[in-house]
This record gives structure tokens, C-alpha cells and sequence, in this order.
């Protein structure tokens, strides 16, 4: 607590303002008890008090528990920290993946991750999306609009993390679990969305001839490069349209985070009622800080 009281007088000596900061065993429940009260106070929240602070608490008020993951926690009846943090695991798991795991450890305070050292950052191999469709796919059609969808959020993030893809790789598992993964490589780098897309379904045209209807699909983008790394441009490629594309792309995706993923959709989502309401945004792709080991 000396090293928070600390802080707190020179912030207030040397800047004019208040902070309000968290003191804890971990940084999930110091960013709990950061938020707890405001302004101009320090929270301590431990084993011994855990329970009694963070329990009764909205379970939204945990990190990465967005609107989205909220209102699906709401509809199973969770609606404050202890109720998530009593919840079985592997439920949260069923419903939510590795993610249910993670929410479980936030919630009864049990998360060990280090802190990353201020300009840190985790070498980023790769970036996927994936989901398990709330119907099963029959069709070319029904695969085309999934990868459309994934495709989006992979691209996006490749863009928030300045780099672009030069291999294209799909996930498909049919309604027996009967899985496999196909790849192909790009001419050109690239973190245009219609693009990762195109290939994305070039390859499961070439590897998918119909024998069972499919229950999941992914999409990952890897061989990662910075997205200003020099590039062998061929004479065949028109690298200009790609970028204005890309620009385009850019442009949706302030939009949506300033407005919501369903503020700005294609048109393609409204042709299939339950497909076009896949919001990739809900497989969240955490920030290195958090999960990285050290």
C-alpha cells in the first residue's frame, strides 16, 4: 500500500489530478479495484477480501467481458462476478471455448499471467478466426458467406497490428467431427479482407466435394510481415487497387469500432438469417499484456 500511497501524492503533487488505483496479487483484481471507487482512492483487494469486494460486483465490470459477452452471460443467468466465478468451467468453456476458461480464472481472482515490460511485444505468428455455425453448412453458398464473415475480423486485426498475411489457411469440420486443414500461399501480402476470403474459398473448392454437410470453419491468415515491408511487385498484380481496398477496409473498421460490429455489414449477411448474425468480434483475440508468458 506505501508504494500506491506513493504514487498517488506525486501524481497529485506533479500533475494536479487524482488517481484512483487498485493494489492486488494480481493485475486483473488491480484493475478490479482500480475501477472499484473515484475518484482519489486506493482498494487493496486480496485473498482474504476478494469474495466480499469483487463477487457482488456486475459481472460486466470484469475485464474483456464486452456487451457482447455480457448479454450471452445474462441470457445463461450470470449477471455479477461471483455468479461467473462459481460457474463450472468447463460449462463456460461449452459456451464460450478457451475464453470460458479464462473468464473463470478472471472471476474468482486466480489469474497468474506477468505483466508485460512497458513496450513489450509478443512476435505474432499468425492470426484466425473461427466458428462453430448455428446451422450446419450445405452449401458453396453458406461456406462463402462464413468466410466472408471470418475473413473480415482476421483482416482486421492484421491491420490493427500493422502486418499482412502471405499464406492463407482454412479449418473445416464436418457434422461427424471429421476435420482437416488446407493452405496455400499468396503472390502478394495482404490485410484486404475479400481477398483472405477469395483464397480461403479457393482452397475449400479444391478440398470439399459435399460427402457431409460441415458444423465449423475457420479462417487464418500467417507468415506474418510488417504491411510496409518491401514487397516483389509482379507485372500481372495491380498492387494500387489493392491498397485501395485495403484503405476502404481501414474505413469500415473505424466505423465499427466506434459504432459497433453490426453498424457497417455487407450485404451478403442478410441473404441467411442465422449465418449473418455470426459476430466474429465475440471470439475475442486478447492482447498480448495479458496472456503472454512472460
Amino acid at each position: 500500500m506505501s508504494i500506491a500511497k506513493e504514487i498517488s501524492r506525486k501524481v497529485k503533487k506533479e500533475l494536479g489530478i487524482t488517481v484512483s488505483i487498485g493494489v492486488a496479487n494480481n493485475k486483473i483484481s488491480a484493475k478490479l479495484g482500480s475501477d472499484y471507487k473515484k475518484p482519489d482512492t486506493i482498494t487493496r483487494i486480496e485473498a482474504d477480501n476478494y469474495e466480499e469486494i469483487a463477487y457482488p460486483l456486475p459481472v460486466e465490470d470484469l475485464l474483456y467481458v464486452g456487451t457482447a459477452t455480457k448479454n450471452k452471460l445474462h441470457w445463461y443467468g450470470i449477471r455479477t462476478i461471483g455468479e461467473l466465478a462459481k460457474t463450472n468451467p468447463d460449462i463456460l468453456a461449452g459456451w464460450f471455448g478457451k475464453m470460458g476458461y479464462i473468464l473463470s480464472s478472471f472471476a474468482r481472482g486466480t489469474d497468474q499471467t506477468p505483466v508485460a515490460k512497458q513496450g513489450w511485444h509478443a512476435a505474432v505468428k499468425s492470426i484466425g478466426n473461427s466458428a462453430t455455425t448455428p446451422r450446419d453448412l450445405l452449401s458453396d453458398e453458406d461456406v462463402w458467406l462464413m468466410l466472408v464473415i471470418l475473413s473480415e475480423s482476421v483482416a482486421s486485426r492484421m491491420r490493427e497490428l500493422a502486418m499482412k498475411c502471405t499464406v492463407v489457411e482454412i479449418s473445416v469440420r464436418d457434422k461427424d467431427l471429421c476435420s482437416f486443414i488446407r493452405q496455400r500461399k499468396l503472390e502478394t501480402p495482404t490485410c484486404y479482407s475479400m481477398e483472405i476470403a477469395q483464397a480461403a474459398f479457393a482452397l475449400f473448392k479444391a478440398s470439399y466435394s459435399w460427402a457431409k454437410p460441415l458444423r465449423s470453419i475457420g479462417v487464418r491468415g500467417s507468415n506474418l510481415v510488417s504491411a510496409d515491408s518491401a514487397i516483389q511487385l509482379s507485372l500481372l498484380s495491380n498492387e494500387e487497387n489493392r491498397e485501395r481496398h485495403e484503405r476502404l477496409d481501414h474505413a469500415v473498421d473505424v466505423i465499427r469500432d466506434r459504432y459497433g460490429y453490426t453498424s457497417l455489414q455487407r450485404a451478403i449477411v442478410y441473404t441467411d438469417h442465422k449465418l449473418g448474425r455470426v459476430n466474429p468480434t465475440e471470439h475475442t483475440i486478447h492482447p498480448v499484456g495479458y496472456f503472454c508468458s512472460g
